[in-house]
């Protein structure tokens, strides 16, 4: 038994031993190939949203093609505002976020959304005029409409081309009692 332990001999076998472990491990382990993001249905995240808000709250009226939904929330604001995040996985699987909030200043509410208070156009979206904003170091784009009662983010790693879909896909709600 001693000869099976001791030497380069021994050291061979307890070598192969491991690879022959790891490689059954590798073979019988899942092998998850397929991409999978997980689906969150934002409906009733929006429809409490708009039992808590004095306004008409803004949504999009469907899922823009080969977008996964990803993550909704409600949060505390500043000054007790509330704002509503409802979060996707864009067909190019970058990331873009719809926000929203009657806080004020909403000047100052954009600018934290956005990371960044300058303004580098404007941009034409469903007859609406959206201010554009970038932060190139963070790779994010943001589109902001100031409305009256609230202010809408559109905003993310996604290009213009998808953040200008999802804003052109925003409408408002009816309200519900």
């Amino acid at each position: 038994m001693r000869r099976f332990t001791d030497g380069f001999y021994g050291y061979a076998v307890a070598l192969f031993i491991c690879l022959a472990g790891a490689a059954a491990f590798a073979l019988i382990a899942p092998q998850g190939r397929d991409e999978h993001i997980p689906r969150r249905d934002y409906s009733i995240t929006v429809a409490n949203f708009s039992h808590d808000v004095p306004y008409q709250v803004w949504a999009p009226r469907q899922d823009p093609a080969d977008w996964v939904p990803n993550s909704n929330r409600i949060a505390k604001g500043e000054n007790g505002a509330k704002v509503l995040y409802l979060g996707f996985a864009t067909a190019k699987r970058e990331h873009a976020m719809f926000v929203q909030s009657d806080e004020r200043p909403a000047a100052g509410f954009a600018n934290r959304m956005a990371n960044s208070d300058k303004v580098v156009g404007t941009q034409e979206i469903g007859g609406q005029t959206w201010e554009r904003r970038a932060r190139e170091d963070k790779n994010q784009r943001t589109l902001v409409r100031a409305l009256p009662d609230v202010t809408l983010v559109v905003t993310g790693t996604a290009d213009w081309p998808e953040l200008t879909e999802l804003a052109g896909l925003l409408q408002q709600r009816p309200r519900t009692s």
